[in-house]
């Protein structure tokens, strides 16, 4: 196909924008060039995006890629219906080696093409924000506001942030230098360099099932941005909204002049399990995978032929030690557990409470009265069901709903979890949280952590429990809850800590464990802003320094090991 984006019309159009982001990832202050709100669209843009969406279904989707033998899918909404979307299944051997040939000439192009190029492709991507929002929705779970701004704005912001991240790590070593080395009354040697930032190779994306996009697209521009190919294999459960990723992507790298194959979708038969295959293959040079410790474990093992950049699972703690707002911080605590059925990698699951109570603005609470003071607080925050559809979503796969009905069987039940009916998806899986009342008591967890994995598993909140659990654990002191947090993230790993004190002297020993044990922090957040969510080019996702992620979203470290800098010395 002709070029139809030249590279002036790229530059006029996003460069602007690159500079924006390159200031933002300098000055960590709040800016984002993608609306949250479905209304900054267009007036016909809700009623075009889901007509979009709606048109997807049950047809074959086509990419008119290298190797294509045969059709796949099966994808099932969280919320009932069935999608009937066939994906392309792909014969790898010959798929891999088209995608190489492309390499060349996008290593030529240079990181500034590069970067323009992902911005179109984001650009295309947030005109579509509506249909990419029923996609994450009906993969995911996720109720349709948080799926919009999750999987849509959010998303591309962290796309357009690793671009900006690699723009900047390739640019820091100059394109060329002239180099001239005194040599007294003799002439001086003298040499012309150039330095070429060169891309590893192929990249592959393992997708999760939870957030395609948000989770997807860091991975994917940081890798196209950096030089490298592609290849895109999806979660079985969602794989249309990285499907519709592939090809806006395969569109613009065609009219940019570049082969489209530099982008390519993987997608598996019901039982294969690609992945594994696909992750030890030497064409593979980069790994992206969000998912669980196991196999994030094992290709951090296996795959020594990649880089291999893993989020994994963690055990997100909340130490509540005092606070000037109470009912603040429990309709704060309420919200980030409910929100998308606690089914989020940096959702709170242990609450460390001393078992004596705490200071408040609102009086002395003992632990009996914080746990119940915060089940009530969730069970209003959700009592209407309108409400609790709109903050739940619906629960992504059996395991989690086996993980909630199992609840009971670990402890007292501080709240019980209740059925909710979706008015308009009947077969949908919505359930409310559960919290459970546990002992922390030093001598029951360390006693476990003494026992190794077998013991540990009697001690279930030492453990990840992923969805709509948690745990009230009730230490015997604030000094004990420091001890456990630092054993827990060292082990086990967390995403994220909240922790609500009203003492600077308990502040800063939570900031040395955070930093000690590099863990990203949020303390004392009683209004619009919750532990569990992170903002693109200000705050981190992750640290890469404990066991839950061994990168974080997004700094240099996560792009700058996708290229070589590549050094030819001649003569001048």
């Amino acid at each position: 196909m002709a070029a139809q984006l030249s590279p002036q019309q790229l530059s006029e159009k996003h460069r602007p924008t690159l500079d924006q982001a390159l200031d933002a990832i300098r000055t960590r202050a709040y800016w984002s060039p993608h609306p949250e709100h479905p209304k900054a669209y267009g007036e016909s843009a809700p009623a075009d995006g889901l007509a979009a969406f709606q048109a997807l279904r049950g047809t074959r989707f086509e990419l008119d890629q290298p190797g294509t033998d045969g059709w796949t899918g099966g994808e099932i909404s969280p919320y009932g219906p069935a999608l009937e979307v066939e994906y392309p299944h792909t014969d790898t051997d010959v798929l891999l080696p088209a995608m190489r040939a492309g390499m060349g000439a996008w290593r030529e192009a240079g990181p500034e093409a590069r970067a323009l190029v992902c911005l179109e492709i984001l650009a295309r991507i947030s005109a579509r924000t509506h249909e990419f929002a029923h996609a994450v929705m009906h993969t995911s779970g996720q109720a349709f506001m948080m799926a919009f701004q999750a999987g849509g704005p959010h998303a591309q912001d962290r796309g357009l942030e690793a671009v900006a991240y690699a723009y900047q790590e390739q640019t820091r070593t100059p394109a060329a230098a002239d180099w001239s080395k005194p040599q007294g009354k003799r002439d001086p040697l003298e040499l012309r360099k150039s330095f070429t930032a060169a891309p590893r190779g192929i990249a592959l994306l393992i997708g999760c099932n939870t957030f395609p996009t948000w989770n997807g697209y860091p991975g994917l521009f940081a890798s196209l941005a950096t030089g490298n190919p592609v290849l895109v294999k999806p979660h079985p459960r969602a794989v249309l909204p990285l499907a519709l990723t592939v090809r806006a992507a395969r569109e613009v790298l065609a009219e940019a002049g570049f082969d489209p194959n530099l982008v390519a979708l993987a997608v598996e038969r019901p039982g294969e399990g690609i992945a594994k295959s696909l992750a030890v293959r030497p064409e593979i040079r980069i790994i992206d995978y969000t998912g669980s410790t196991a196999f994030g474990d094992w290709l951090e093992s296996h795959a020594r032929q990649a880089q291999v950049y893993t989020e994994k699972a963690g055990v997100n703690t909340v130490l509540i030690d005092s606070t000037d707002d109470y009912r603040g911080m429990l309709a704060n605590l309420a919200f980030s557990l409910s929100l998308y059925s606690g089914q989020m990698c940096t959702t709170p699951q242990n609450l460390l409470i001393p078992r004596d109570g705490i200071t408040t603005d609102a009086g002395e609470k003992s632990y009996d009265e914080v746990v119940a003071d915060l089940a009530a607080s969730v069970a209003g925050l959700l009592g209407d069901d309108a409400r609790a559809n709109a903050l739940l979503g619906a629960l992504v796969n059996p395991d989690v709903k086996a993980r909630l009905e199992a609840a009971a069987g670990l402890g007292d039940l501080a709240l019980a979890s209740r059925e909710v009916v979706h008015p308009d998806f009947p077969d949908a899986v919505v359930r409310t949280p559960a919290i459970v009342k546990a002992d922390g008591a030093r001598k029951v967890w360390e006693k476990s952590w003494e026992a190794g994995p077998e013991g540990e598993a009697e001690v279930a909140y030492l453990a990840e429990c992923f969805g709509p659990v948690s745990f009230a654990v009730a230490v015997d002191s604030t000094a004990d809850a420091l001890e456990l947090l630092r054993r827990t993230v060292r082990d086990k790993g967390a995403m994220t800590v909240g922790a609500y004190t009203t003492s600077q002297e308990t502040e800063r020993a939570i900031e040395d464990v955070c930093l000690e044990e590099s863990a990203q922090l949020s303390l004392n957040l009683t209004g619009g802003v919750y532990v569990n969510q992170t903002a693109a080019f200000s705050d981190f996702h992750g640290s890469g320094g404990n066991p839950a992620a061994n990168a974080a979203l997004c700094d240099a470290a996560f792009v700058a090991n996708r290229f070589r800098v590549v050094e030819v010395r001649r003569q001048a």
